[in-house]
């Protein structure tokens, strides 16, 4: 049997993976695609705390997670064909439609 400890500590190194695409990558879908590996690595962490308490609910919730994870991924590939119609790029630095 495989240790809690080894799920947290690969969970933690993939979220970890993911706030360092969001922060460091320019590029809107390598930004939406680390947003989705930090919520698998939740997801990780939910299904490994769920068999290790030998409760269901971590495992359920996954499902949660998973069905707003797709629901995101949707609605932000609209977006990033939106801002791609009207502006010929999907870097994050060349889209200013915020600033004065």
């Amino acid at each position: 049997m495989v240790p809690l400890s080894y799920y947290i500590i690969l969970s933690s190194i993939l979220f970890m993976l993911g706030v360092i695409g969001v922060l460091v990558r320019r590029n809107i879908v390598i930004i939406l695609l680390s947003i989705e590996m930090m919520l698998n690595a939740a997801n990780i962490n939910f299904v490994a705390f769920s068999h290790y308490l030998h409760n269901i609910a971590g495992q359920v919730f996954v499902f949660f997670v998973l069905s707003v994870a797709a629901a995101e991924v949707a609605i932000g590939l609209a977006i990033i064909i939106a801002l791609y119609k009207n502006h010929k790029t999907i870097n994050v630095e060349e889209i200013n439609l915020m600033k004065w």
